[in-house]
């Protein structure tokens, strides 16, 4: 497996993909979250997590994917991972896709400052810079002192579970890859849902409704997985930015799935956003290619 850092244009690509899966997974649950309970919604999308890894890999790997030297870290990942899918399918029944991502950006913020205090990278204050400019961006979009609701408390708990199995993707990628990892977080998630399945499934659906959730499950499942890829090419720190583009395919999405339109505030954000990621991007790239010059590190 490559080291983290190694092959960042990949891992910048792949982030990229991720959270545009992401946003789409937010879309379809917004839509289908009306009709089908959270634990059966839930249920599904880490079933096909499981399947799908073990179905690709196993025949490669054998029993070497099964093995872990982190195992309670694995079991911790799964639970923070489920804990943000619960928080964002009851935030996204009362709030537009688009404010409740912008809310959940503040991800990045958290992951930098804990990726300096925790895992010792590497930030200079050139991409602190950049990485406040990405969050001022957020602000921008969600406008607090005229549109905070109390519902938006829920996508705090989203923002404190993404920052937590996001270090921990960084940390188990390099332990185990990502393949393992991947796959633990879906074993360990529907083992949990599992429990609890019996008292909240319904055959009262659609076949709308079996699409969002077979749809909700593929995107889910692909965007982890980019995800876990994209830490095992790249740092934290070096990925941070882009993880505020979410917010632009989660907007994309309200507009095609709910004619919601954001307004010129709301653009201004995400255009700020953007640049953000850009420069924290072309800041990395020359601290790489000048380490000594790099500002000192937090």
């Amino acid at each position: 497996m490559a080291v983290a850092g190694t092959r960042p244009l990949q891992g910048i690509a792949l982030m990229i993909a991720a959270v545009a899966c992401f946003a789409a997974l937010d879309t379809q649950t917004k839509i289908a979250g009306a009709a089908v309970p959270v634990v059966m919604a839930l249920w599904l999308r880490y079933l096909v997590q499981a399947a799908l890894t073990g179905a690709v890999l196993l025949p490669a790997r054998g029993r070497a994917l099964l093995r872990t030297r982190r195992p309670l870290l694995q079991c911790a990942r799964a639970i923070a991972m489920l804990l943000s899918s619960v928080c964002a399918f009851f935030s996204l029944q009362v709030l537009p896709v688009g404010e409740f991502t912008a809310v959940v950006s503040l991800t990045p913020l958290v992951m930098a400052l804990a990726a300096a205090a925790m895992l010792g990278e590497r930030v200079s204050a050139v991409r602190w810079l950049f990485l406040l400019a990405g969050f001022a961006g957020a602000l921008v979009v969600i406008r607090p002192g005229s549109s905070l609701q109390p519902a938006m408390l829920l996508p705090l708990g989203t923002v404190l579970c993404n920052a937590t199995y996001q270090l921990l993707t960084g940390v188990l990628t390099r332990a185990d890859g990502a393949g393992t990892t991947h796959f633990y977080t879906g074993c360990v998630a529907t083992v949990l849902l599992s429990a609890a399945l019996p008292f909240a499934w319904t055959s009262q659906l659609t076949v709308l409704h079996w699409g969002l959730l077979a749809g909700m499950a593929l995107a889910g499942t692909a965007g982890h997985l980019f995800l876990v890829l994209a830490y095992a090419r790249a740092p934290v720190s070096l990925l941070t930015p882009y993880l505020y583009l979410q917010i632009a395919f989660a907007m994309l999405g309200g507009w095609l799935a709910f004619a919601y339109l954001p307004d010129a505030w709301s653009v201004l954000g995400v255009a700020v956003i953007a640049a953000s990621g850009v420069g924290g991007t072309v800041a990395a790239a020359r601290e790489r290619e000048l380490p000594g010059r790099a500002v000192g590190a937090t």
